[in-house]
Order: structure tokens, then C-alpha cells, then sequence
């Protein structure tokens, strides 16, 4: 399992879930998911049924300003390890440090974290080809306002918050930051330095030296788990945008020869070229469902000479075209 490629889901989610005044059970009949899902301790899952399980709590809540709703239910019996760790640090700057070290655990996005003499910067970064759904990057960001409000017991406020997609209600979230979310390329918050550098009055540094060595031996079992395929997937999604579509490519992103590349998949059963046509199926199929993309732009994404190369290799893999996928999921409209 490539821990870039999947959402993590603690119990905290239940905790979260019974805050936020629904029942565990409803949400995950909606989802399509087991009903013990909960229960099982350390779960993932690939981006489709995360998203089916974000969407099925936004459905059972009914409430659009539901970020709003989990960021003021925010609890520290809601944190998974990772955050829980977090909350023990000195300040915010220290806390986002030790998140991103171990972002992983909890998501399949990278935390960029920027400190300078005036402010620090946390941009979150998502995997190429995955765009989240709305709900989940303006909940990220709500998060770090509540985290830091809960550490220090004081109402701090943002500098500045970005997002690629702001919320609808722009009062109810300037009311709660104390800024208005604006639209940008990046999702992202700022926070001015001495609210980052203000202390935690949770910092507990013995807890801190525990979890850590337990947040280690995590990591290093996921890496571990991660087969060759997976790790090939990976690379293709990074490598792709770029036009670096060639196993050459792929061999030196993963500081492996060509042959040992070809040879580890192989024992598992599989094959470079197979791979790279499912990682492009899956990502023309997102482009088309969750963009409107011209097909010229999204075939030079996956690495295409031309449109038509793309339309023919598309109908190989589907039995279908870019536009058929596209009218299915957008109605009837014009494809480029």
C-alpha cells in the first residue's frame, strides 16, 4: 500500500462524528463502507471511498458550513496520535514541524511549512492528479485556527487564509477566522510569528519523547508495507504532469537500476507498461469527472504526444471516449 495514495482513518473520525451529532452507523451505510470501520483501529483507504466517506458525513449533517461545524467540535479525544503529538509541542511553529514529519500517517497530502521574522506560512500540498473535494481543503486549514485556539486558549487569527475554491458563506467564515477565505492557487494559512511562537499551554515534552519513538516504528511499517507497484504508481502521479512517462524516469525517482525495476515487478506479478496505462486511465477518468480540462490539456498531462493518441489509448482502456465520460458526468456540453 503507497501511503501517498491513501487517506488514513482513526478512531478519532467516530469521536469527530458522535461530536458532530450523527450516528457512526448512518454515515458509513451512506458511504458504502463496513459498519465496524471504526472499530478496526489503524484503517485506509484509497482516495474514491475517503471521499465517499466525506461526502456521507456532509450528507447526513445537512448543513453547508459544515468545515465551520468541525473545526468548533474539534476535541483532543478527537486526535489521531500524529495530532495528539502535535498538541504536546512548545508553539504552533514547533507543531507543524512534527505534523509534516509525520503527515503521512494521518493523509496523502505534504505540509509545506514556512517560518520567518514576520509570519509562518502552512500550505498544504496535494498529490498530482488528486484535487480534494472542497470540504476537506477548507477543513484543513480550519484546523490548524482550532488546533492552535485549543493549545493556547486564546482566539488567535489568521493572517491570511487561501484556498482554490473559498466557501459560499463568506461571513460565517470571516466571522470565525477573523479574515475572509480568498481565492488562490494553493491552499493555504497564514498566521503572523507571534501568534505561531505563542505557547502551547498543552506542551508536554516527556509525552512528546513517547509518542514520537511509537510515530517512528508507524512510519517505518508503512514505508515497509509499500510493494514496488505501489511505489511505481507514486512516482507516475509526480512524474507525469512533468512528461516523464518513461521507466527510465521512474527508475531514477526510485534510486533503483532499470533491470532490479523490471525484475520487482515482475515478481509481483506486473509490469511497467501496465502500471503506466492504469495511472493514466485513473487520471484521465479524475480529470474528466472533477475538471473541465480541454482533452488536449489533460492528454499532455499524462505524457501524450497529441489529443488523438490520447482518445484512441483512452478507448483501449475503456471501451469508450473522453467526451461520452465527460457528457455522463457533466451533461451534454462542448469537449475540446
Amino acid at each position: 500500500m503507497d501511503p501517498e495514495r491513501f487517506f488514513a482513518v482513526g478512531s478519532g473520525w467516530g469521536v469527530l462524528i458522535a461530536d458532530l451529532g450523527i450516528a457512526p452507523a448512518n454515515v458509513l451505510r451512506r458511504a458504502g463502507l463496513p459498519g465496524d470501520l471504526f472499530s478496526r483501529g489503524r484503517v485506509a483507504l484509497p482516495p474514491k471511498e475517503f471521499f465517499a466517506l466525506a461526502k456521507a458525513v456532509e450528507d447526513e449533517v445537512g448543513e453547508p458550513n459544515l468545515p465551520l461545524l468541525i473545526a468548533q467540535a474539534i476535541s483532543v479525544e478527537a486526535f489521531d496520535p500524529a495530532i495528539f503529538a502535535a498538541i504536546c509541542s512548545r508553539d504552533l511553529n514547533q507543531a507543524a514541524v512534527r505534523i509534516a514529519q509525520y503527515k503521512k500517517l494521518i493523509g496523502p497530502m505534504r505540509l509545506l511549512v514556512t517560518q520567518s521574522d514576520r509570519e509562518t506560512t502552512l500550505e498544504c500540498r496535494w498529490p498530482s492528479g488528486l484535487r480534494p473535494p472542497a470540504l476537506l481543503a477548507i477543513a484543513e486549514l480550519l484546523f490548524w485556527v482550532a488546533l492552535v485556539r485549543l493549545a493556547t486558549r486564546v482566539e488567535v487569527k489568521p493572517v491570511r487564509v487561501l484556498a482554490s475554491e473559498p466557501p459560499e458563506d463568506v461571513d460565517a467564515y470571516r466571522d470565525y477566522l477573523g479574515v475572509a477565505v480568498q481565492e488562490g492557487s494553493c491552499h493555504c494559512i497564514v498566521f503572523a510569528a507571534v501568534d505561531a511562537s505563542r505557547p502551547f499551554l498543552t506542551a508536554n515534552e516527556p509525552m512528546w519523547e513517547f509518542l514520537e519513538t511509537a510515530l517512528q516504528g508507524r512510519l517505518a511499517e508503512m514505508n515497509e508495507a509499500a510493494t514496488t507497484s505501489d511505489r511505481v504508481r507514486g512516482a507516475l502521479l509526480e512524474l507525469l504532469p512533468a512528461g516523464q512517462a518513461f521507466i527510465q524516469d521512474v527508475s531514477k525517482a526510485l534510486g533503483v537500476s532499470k533491470r532490479t525495476l523490471q525484475r520487482r515487478l515482475k515478481n509481483e506479478r506486473s509490469s511497467f507498461r501496465v502500471l503506466l496505462n492504469e495511472t493514466r486511465r485513473d487520471l484521465a477518468l479524475h480529470y474528466l469527472r472533477n475538471s473541465h480540462m480541454h482533452v488536449g490539456e489533460i492528454s499532455f498531462l499524462l505524457g501524450f504526444q497529441d489529443a488523438n493518441s490520447f482518445s484512441r489509448a483512452f478507448h483501449d482502456w475503456t471501451g469508450t471516449t473522453p467526451r461520452q465520460v465527460r457528457v455522463a458526468f457533466h451533461g451534454e456540453q462542448r469537449v475540446h
